[in-house]
């Protein structure tokens, strides 16, 4: 062996060759999952799959669009109902302030005609209650007079049956009778 300056041996070998296994002696394992892709890439085109891929992908877009169009004629009506809903809402809320405001002119309305109706019956019961007072009071002096006159007429005749005997009672007729023809 020879040596190397710097004390370095110079190594001597033999290169390995590694072959890879091939069919028919050509056909190596990475050409082989080439013709295997070309293969399946031809039946893939024989088969037309891309255009049943293209059509199912049509169909699935059509299907999708319908379901677009779909929603929106929904929204659009959904649009159109709360546009009635609001008008009703509205219309219902002018007809309740209309129906609040005849109330309350109903409700003064009958205020007032209680009041007028109160008075007016304050006013009857009064006057019946005056009435029945002027009727108790006339009541009161007729009683007052028939007792006055029957007191009158009783004290008349004990005077009378005291101071009068039968010669006064015959002056007293006899002026009686004669007044009575001067009445005539």
């Amino acid at each position: 062996m020879a040596e190397q300056p710097h004390g370095l041996k110079a190594e001597t070998g033999t290169v390995e060759l590694h072959h890879e296994p091939a069919a028919f002696g050509v056909v190596t394992a990475p050409m082989f999952v080439a013709i295997a892709m070309l293969v399946v890439l031809g039946i893939v085109l024989w088969k037309r799959v891309p255009a049943m891929i293209g059509k199912m992908l049509d169909a699935k877009i059509a299907s999708i669009r319908q379901q677009l169009d779909e929603a929106t004629a929904l929204r659009a009506e959904a649009e159109a109902e709360l546009a009635k809903a609001r008008a009703r809402n509205a219309a219902s809320e002018a007809d309740a302030a209309a129906i609040v405001a005849h109330a309350e002119a109903e409700a003064k309305a009958l205020l007032k005609k209680a009041e007028v109706d109160a008075k007016e019956l304050t006013r009857r019961r009064a006057k019946m209650a005056e009435d029945k007072i002027a009727a108790a009071e006339r009541a009161a002096i007729a009683e007052v007079r028939a007792t006055a006159a029957d007191a009158a007429a009783a004290a008349a005749a004990a005077i009378i049956a005291e101071k009068h005997g039968a010669e006064a009672d015959k002056k007293l007729v006899d002026q009686t009778i004669a007044g009575l023809g001067r009445l005539n």
